[in-house]
């Protein structure tokens, strides 16, 4: 299959080579190989070597036909998601709260199930929620944006903020900086933990309100670890409020823990975008 990706090369950005370009898109290098190799990459109607400048106004067509994708696949589920945001790449749906990502064990009511029901074929997985954790979901309808997609997330161009309810068992200063290492807890495989050995976490937070022994939370993450929000609250001494793993006393309320905001770059473009759920279905 040939993927065919059109922009037209915005008047804001300095003029560039075609290499530096396709860099600057955050192509994988074996793509930027085969695009030259193939001769397909476009500039305004020709092709044009990569050592070559593009300048403002100038159209872009590329031609990709060396994708390749080790996804599973996912059947429809016979539910449709709800979509916050779609455009010819990607989607971003609500996923709601008690619901996987994506399927483990067999399953077939997981969200990228539901998004399969609503595109026709099998989406591609980007990034996850926990089950308990409701909230903004992106999801990738082609291969050919997945690694884009996975370079801005290395990167932080894809950025997830999330809302949070925690109990109060420490002093919570307005905001700061949670730099704790997270690694499995070896006691319980559901788990994880602070532990020296763990894998590099870093979390922002910003208390948005307080009421009583409770506050809300505005929650940014810089990395993605499992479970990391939860683990850097608890550590703090701030469990989220209706958490069963890391608040032992958190009664039958919900996980109070709302994927809330996604910032990202169109794939193959440089427009940003900004999805944000509408305030009656924040937590």
């Amino acid at each position: 299959m040939i993927y065919h990706f059109s922009l037209t090369y915005p008047s804001d950005r300095p003029a560039a080579s075609v290499s530096d370009l396709l860099r600057a898109l955050l192509i994988p290098r074996k793509w930027r190989h085969y695009l030259r190799t193939e001769r397909q990459v476009l500039v305004n109607g020709e092709y044009r070597s990569f050592n070559q400048p593009v300048q403002a106004g100038d159209q872009i067509d590329l031609y990709l036909d060396q994708v390749e994708s080790l996804q599973g696949s996912y059947p429809p589920s016979g539910r449709l998601p709800h979509v916050i945001y779609e455009d010819d790449n990607v989607l971003v749906i609500d996923k709601p709260k008690g619901q996987k990502t994506h399927p483990n064990q067999g399953e077939n009511g997981t969200a990228l199930n539901d998004c399969a029901s609503y595109l026709g074929y099998s989406p591609y997985i980007v990034h996850r929620l926990d089950m308990l954790t409701g909230g903004l979901l992106l999801v990738a309808k082609n291969p050919a944006v997945v690694p884009i997609l996975n370079r801005q997330l290395t990167s932080k161009t894809l950025k997830r903020d999330y809302l949070a309810t925690v109990d109060l068992e420490k002093a919570l200063p307005d905001q700061g900086t949670i730099d704790l290492p997270i690694g499995q807890d070896p006691l319980d495989q559901r788990k994880r933990q602070v532990r020296p050995d763990g894998l590099r976490a870093i979390s922002h937070y910003q208390v948005l309100s307080r009421q009583g022994r409770r506050a809300k939370l505005l929650v940014s993450l810089e990395t993605g670890r499992t479970h990391q929000i939860r683990v850097h609250l608890a550590a703090c001494g701030w469990p989220i409020v209706g958490d069963p793993l890391y608040n032992p006393g958190c009664g039958s309320e919900d996980l109070a823990l709302t994927g809330w905001r996604l910032s990202f770059v169109k794939p193959y473009s440089f427009e940003k975008v900004t999805v944000q759920l509408p305030e009656k279905q924040q937590i």
